[in-house]
């Protein structure tokens, strides 16, 4: 064997825009990862070089240019306020940068088009982070209903809860659409919500109709809110399955509960993401509960299960596997269930057709 086929692969070198709670959560991934946390840069000089401080980044840059010029950078995380991220991937990408970043991939279609096009006409990797297509009880459900376990499926209720928007001094960058673009809720977590149902089931989404609500209009340091606290929609799938959904920034008592359950004519399966080492398996004979225990899961389940049953596993886990299929996707390989550029598109279709149902109120169709 030659010296070259005998040495490791090149460690990749990481960028991080941005210096809040995710370029947090993205630092421990890329480590996680074997990546080099090498360069760094925020919106301003000093932010860059808080980040770099207190995340271990080794470079800080005053500037995405300077950071785009360095050329030992590989892949660039976006992880800024949404309407950032069109000009920031796009100026990564076209800097012959890979890609990964926060969702919404973009608050508008033509951006998140333009961003999947440059990605495939350059070569290279863009992903987004649906992150809870990596926790290995929602592969276990996936590949239940991908082997016909379930039968042939008829519903769906899912929900997506958090409290932390309750208040009407609870306030936040994301309500203001200069900052978070029009879609609040939904495209905060509805998106997540909907990535996880159409992976989980094999089905997409063709028709909604939606409605949404703002509770307060006022906040602790905006007014004249229009985004949303809350959408409600009722969905058709092109495999038949018909679903409700809940959305929701403002429930009491709920930090994160994103929840699904599917029903088919054999079986039904539930996923919780705050008690997410467990499936719900229920049967018109009775019901049963499936442990996270890799000698009882199906491969891509067992691949994900990392430590022994009963250590629960929970958010930054699923985030790492996220990083670590990005990065063998950008060395060339094909991880199953990675979330592509094209997810993110698929996220910005999705919101655009709950807002127009929700001005509108009427049903619409949403392309493919």
């Amino acid at each position: 064997m030659s010296q070259s086929a005998m040495a490791p692969p090149r460690m990749l070198q990481a960028a991080v825009v941005g210096a809040g709670f995710m370029a947090a959560v993205h630092s421990r991934a890329i480590r996680n990862a074997g990546g080099s946390l090498a360069a760094g840069t925020s919106s301003t000089p000093a932010g860059a070089r808080d980040a770099a401080a207190r995340l271990g980044i080794a470079t800080a840059y005053d500037t995405l240019e300077d950071l785009l010029a360095d050329e030992s950078v590989d892949v660039v995380h976006i992880c800024t306020p949404n309407t950032t991220h069109h000009a920031l991937a796009a100026a990564a990408l076209r800097a012959g940068k890979h890609v990964i970043c926060e969702k919404p991939l973009t608050t508008t279609l033509a951006d998140a088009l333009e961003l999947d096009r440059l990605a495939a006409e350059r070569g290279l990797h863009g992903s987004v982070p649906f992150i809870y297509r990596f926790h290995p009880m929602v592969r276990e459900a996936r590949a239940r209903i991908a082997a016909g376990t379930t039968g042939r499926l008829l519903t769906l209720q899912a929900s997506y809860l958090q409290d932390w928007l309750l208040g009407v001094s609870d306030d936040d960058w994301r309500v203001d659409p200069k900052r978070g673009g029009p879609s609040r809720a939904f495209a905060d977590i509805g998106s997540h919500l909907c990535d996880l149902i159409e992976f989980s089931t094999g089905q997409r989404i063709t028709r909604l109709n939606a409605t949404k609500r703002t509770v307060h209009a006022q906040r602790a340091t905006h007014s004249n809110i229009a985004t949303e606290d809350v959408v409600a929609l009722v969905a058709e799938f092109d495999g038949g399955l018909l679903g409700t959904l809940l959305v929701s920034q403002v429930a009491p008592g709920h930090k994160n509960a994103l929840v699904f359950e599917v029903a088919g004519t054999a079986e039904s399966v539930r996923f919780a993401q705050e008690t997410p080492e467990d499936l719900w398996i229920g049967t018109k004979a009775g019901n049963r509960i499936l442990p996270r225990d890799a000698a009882l899961l199906t491969p891509d389940a067992a691949r994900l299960s990392l430590v022994p049953a009963g250590h629960p596993m929970g958010y930054q886990d699923a985030f790492n596997a996220f990083v670590a299929d990005s990065y063998a996707a950008i060395a060339g390989e094909t991880p199953d269930g990675l979330p592509t550029f094209a997810d993110g598109l698929r996220a910005v279709r999705l919101t655009e057709a709950v807002l127009e149902s929700a001005a509108t109120g009427h049903w619409v169709e949403v392309p493919g």
